[in-house]
């Protein structure tokens, strides 16, 4: 019995220690996963692009939506509850950070973006085609303020640039670049995990540049080389890839995937220029492509965990919209009041204005930027800016007395619409917020050339046909009606094109209604015709990109060529005539509602049969008038059917004589 009682006081302590043993594997089992867990690597990364020095909240639509979005204290809030989880989270940017608000104006004394960004606790950004948009003197000034404030500045990255035939104006640019400390690529440390970041500069955004003095290696070839270099060099974890290249539906313009094919060795590739919004990551081999859209309307999360192979996982993916939900950093918000209080004064204050005067009400919904590029259609957004060109010319101080026949506006020069509610002097220069004049001072003036009616017609063909492929170069017109079909010949799409002429005498509707007359287009006739500084030299470009094909011919008014279209710079006394100050003259005109504001009439609140689609696929419709484009063309496809059947006719007889041999 006794023995009995032993061995069971035996067998219950060796259970017990079975039991403590397993409890304490089982705990360090958890405790080892833990461990693992803890020490698995990974990096938070936040990022923006294409902000284009939107520092300011702003009035667009959205999703579908009205709002009130974006903004650097709103960014900034995102980043201050991110790095709350995550003290060391990776802040990129890819790109055109300038250019695009009132902001602009002050680019090269006070350098805000540069020094916003800064602030913000920005890592890095690279170089857009927009940072060129003031030559090369103003990037150069722009760098060189940024440099000299003496406060923290995020690294500027781009490994691409070709200095091998650098003349002076290079030389220059590249001593500003020094001042700042532009570099290829730079090594930061995130959580433990060296990264190496290289920014690169795109052929599309080079072409969208065209005062850009400097000259870029192919990117993707750029991007593999500094690569090699920096695994040669350095001893980095991860590859992430600053682009202004963007991507694109037609896979063989996708810079960005592109360079995921041809450098794999890249982990991720922030992708800019494009505006492009993924919603999902694209992924080539080990290789994500992301985008978050433009103008801070979003912020791009997501966290890169490492996997076994050492390569790495991107998760957690999301753009988080900077609407009225996300509130303003107030320590950022009394910046950017610094820096407001420099514009008044320093450059609306040539025009009489200030940035939050209200030049009219607006009840009426316009058209969104991608509407214009991708409905192509007529659009109230484009009518509005056209039809403002012409009053703007129109009622200058000096007007020589010539009357308009025509004003054209590109969709790729309109940066934003207006929304309901009153419209401020910010919300037009915004919409409208290009480029430089021979002045010097910000912002596209406009230009009077003249074109033959002959050329006219090219203008509308172009549009009908042309922008199909380049959706930037859609064209809004005051003053000429066309209609098209999208289902005839290309180049022959066009069935009509006239002028109008408004009941106020002029030979083009100032936008306030009334009835308009038809008025036929002469060959050979000069017309008058507006259009921004950029606009006038891109319609100059044609004659070349189509290589003589199509010919439009920019003239004086005496029919002689235009060679420098700063010749053709129309001014308001002895102010060049700003592009967007011609707009917000125009909506001051309107007349006063019942508070005495000036108010956007009914007229902009439906179509008025500027461009008018035919969408007709029968034979008649299909054939009727053709041009000599259609017949060029069809004599070209009637010659290879020809040449075609003389070869088959010849294959047939040389195969009968060979069969008869046998």
């Amino acid at each position: 019995m006794v023995r009995k009682r032993k061995i069971g006081d035996w067998m219950r302590r060796l259970s017990a220690v079975v039991f403590i043993l397993l409890s304490v594997a089982i705990c360090m089992g958890k405790g080892m996963e833990g461990a693992a867990a803890e020490g698995e690597s990974s990096v938070s990364i936040l990022f923006t692009h294409d902000m284009h020095s939107h520092i300011n909240s702003f009035q667009t639509v959205y999703r579908g939506e009205d709002v009130d979005i974006g903004g650097f204290a709103r960014i900034q809030t995102i980043i201050n509850r991110q790095r709350e989880k995550d003290p060391e989270t990776l802040l990129v940017d890819g790109g055109d950070f300038s250019m695009g608000s009132l902001f602009q104006t002050v680019y090269e004394t006070q350098a805000s973006e540069l020094r916003l960004m800064g602030a913000m606790g920005y890592d890095a950004t690279t170089l857009g085609n927009h940072e060129f948009d003031f030559r090369s003197k103003g990037l150069e000034n722009m760098l060189r303020t940024a440099a000299g404030s003496g406060e923290e500045l995020p690294a500027l990255l781009v490994c691409n640039v070709d200095w091998t035939d650098m003349g002076e104006e290079q030389a220059e640019i590249k001593e500003a670049f020094e001042a700042y400390g532009v570099k290829e690529y730079e090594i930061v440390e995130k959580n433990g995990v060296r990264i190496a970041l290289i920014g690169v500069f795109g052929e599309d955004a080079l072409a969208c540049a065209p005062t850009c003095a400097l000259s870029f290696e192919n990117p993707a070839e750029a991007v593999a080389k500094t690569v090699a270099k920096i695994q040669e060099k350095e001893d980095v974890d991860m590859f992430v890839c600053l682009s202004h290249c963007g991507t694109s539906e037609d896979k063989k313009k996708s810079e960005d995937e592109m360079i995921a094919k041809k450098v794999p060795q890249l982990d991720l590739i922030i992708s800019g220029h494009s505006h492009t919004t993924l919603e999902e990551p694209l992924a080539y081999g080990d290789t994500y492509i992301v985008s978050a859209g433009e103008y801070g309307k979003a912020v791009g999360s997501f966290t890169m965990t490492k996997k076994a192979d050492n390569r790495w996982e991107l998760e957690d993916y999301e753009l988080l919209s900077t609407t009225e939900e996300i509130p303003e950093d107030e320590e950022i918000k009394e910046r950017i009041k610094e820096f407001e209080k420099t514009i008044d004064v320093d450059y609306l204050s040539l025009f009489g204005y200030t940035s939050e005067q209200v030049l009219a009400h607006n009840s009426y919904g316009f058209s969104t930027v991608h509407d214009l590029e991708q409905i192509h259609t007529e659009h109230n957004l484009g009518n509005l800016m056209a039809d403002a060109y012409i009053y703007a010319v129109e009622t200058a101080e000096g007007y020589d007395g010539v009357p308009v026949a025509m004003a054209v506006v590109p969709s790729g020069t309109i940066r934003d619409t207006y929304v309901p509610g009153d419209i401020t002097v910010e919300d037009v220069f915004n919409s409208f917020s290009l480029g430089i004049g021979k002045d010097g001072i910000p912002g596209y003036p406009l230009v009077s050339v003249y074109l033959t009616g002959k050329e006219l017609k090219v203008v509308a063909e172009i549009d009908a046909s042309v922008s199909d492929f380049m959706k930037t170069a859609r064209l809004y017109m005051s003053g000429m009606n066309m209609v098209f079909n999208p289902n005839r010949l290309i180049l022959n799409k066009v069935t009509d094109v006239y002028l109008t002429k408004g009941d106020n005498g002029q030979l083009l509707p100032e936008g306030t209604g009334g009835k308009t007359e038809r008025i036929e287009v002469e060959d050979d006739k000069l017309y008058r015709i507006v259009a921004d500084l950029y606009s006038g030299q891109m319609l100059s470009a044609v004659t070349d990109m189509s290589h003589g094909l199509l010919s439009v011919v920019p003239k004086h008014a005496d029919g002689t060529p235009v060679t420098d279209f700063e010749d053709c710079i129309v001014y308001d006394g002895d102010m060049e005539l700003k592009a967007w100050a011609g707009i917000a003259k125009y909506m001051s005109s309107f007349e006063a509602g019942a508070d005495g504001l000036a108010t956007v009439p009914p007229y902009y609140g439906t179509d008025q049969g500027r461009k008018v689609v035919e969408d007709k696929k029968d034979l008649g419709s299909l054939l009727k008038n053709p041009n000599r484009y259609a017949v060029m063309i069809a004599a070209a496809v009637l010659m290879v059917i020809l040449i075609l059947a003389a070869i088959i006719t010849a294959i047939v007889k040389l195969w009968k004589k060979a069969a008869a041999k046998r």
